[in-house]
């Protein structure tokens, strides 16, 4: 039967390990082997693979066809190379100490090789680490500026509110002074025009209440002018009527000589009943007098409480 060295999938769904087994070539891939010679990880950089050599080798030698994968991790590992350096110390080509010595300084070259890319590897990952690590602070750094700006913005920008708030609380508190102030001189003007108007009126009826005494006073004092006159005017008259009726006498004598005493009666009472008319015309003067001092004393009074009124009204509308 044809014996192959292949791989058998382990592990778990997408992370592959893989058996390094001799196995029939008609069996399947994860079924019946005949021998396990190792491990393969393919996961790790470089992929770890750990086979048995010795035996690696023994299967080789009798025949074993590996496949790609197999064949060339057995190249990594330097079988095949021993499997060449065998079959020409079996031919007698070359001695078995020259074969291992040609082994050993080709291992040593690999095994440096591997070493070195192993480092390579190692180093640019810790440059990568370090790179990212640094775009990381830079990005941090930015982060941490963009917050600060923006919290200085936003302090800056508190801070102007809070002043336009102070500076709107101030400017309503001193409106609000102002309007209590104007309110307060409102107030005191308004009791002062109270204060005026009832002072005004007060002394309106303290003129008021002794006007009709003074006018009585004053009509009195006009009467009694008055009645000097008209009496010195009845007495002119009386005294100029028994004048002219002497002189009408020696005229009436001389003409009717006998009926001297019956018209010197009638001479006399005429005189008498001029005195009563002209004194009734005077007491009805008199009378007449005071109702048109009164009159003219309410039609006074009338005009100057309209006059105090209009005065009231300006001062109001004024202030």
């Amino acid at each position: 039967m044809a014996v192959k060295i292949r791989l058998a999938r382990r592990g778990r769904k997408k992370l592959a390990l893989y058996d390094v087994v001799v196995a029939d070539s008609k069996s399947p891939r994860d079924g019946r082997f005949i021998e396990k010679l190792g491990t393969y990880n393919p996961n790790t950089d470089p992929a770890t693979i750990n086979i048995n050599e010795d035996k690696a080798l023994d299967w080789v030698m009798k025949g074993a066809q590996p496949t790609e994968t197999v064949r060339a991790m057995l190249s990594y590992r330097g079988i095949m190379l021993r499997k060449h350096l065998q079959i020409g110390v079996n031919k007698g080509a070359i001695t078995q100490e020259e074969a291992d010595k040609r082994f050993e300084t080709w291992i040593a070259d690999k095994e440096s090789k591997v070493q070195g890319k192993i480092d390579r590897l190692a180093k640019e990952k810790a440059a990568k680490d370090k790179a990212r690590l640094e775009a990381e602070s830079k990005v941090n750094k930015a982060r941490q500026e963009a917050i600060l700006s923006k919290r200085k913005v936003e302090e800056e920008a508190l801070a102007a509110e809070v002043a336009e708030a102070s500076a709107d609380e101030g400017e309503k508190a001193l409106e609000e002074e102002g309007q209590e102030a104007v309110a307060q001189m409102e107030a005191a003007a308004e009791e002062s025009q109270t204060e005026e108007v009832k002072s005004d009126a007060g002394a309106d009826e303290k003129v008021e209440t002794p006007a009709p005494e003074a006018e009585e006073e004053a009509s009195e004092e006009k009467t009694k002018a008055k009645a000097p006159a008209a009496e010195e005017e009845t007495k002119g008259k009386a005294e100029s009527a028994p004048e002219e009726a002497k002189e009408d006498k020696p005229a009436d004598e001389a003409k009717k000589p006998k009926d001297a005493k019956a018209e010197e009666i009638p001479a006399e009472d005429a005189p008498s009943e001029e005195v009563k008319e002209e004194k009734t015309q005077a007491e009805e003067k008199k009378k007449e007098a005071p109702k048109a001092e009164t009159e003219n004393a309410d039609k006074a009074e009338a005009e100057g409480k309209t006059e105090a009124k209009a005065d009231n009204k300006e001062e109001s509308k004024e202030g």
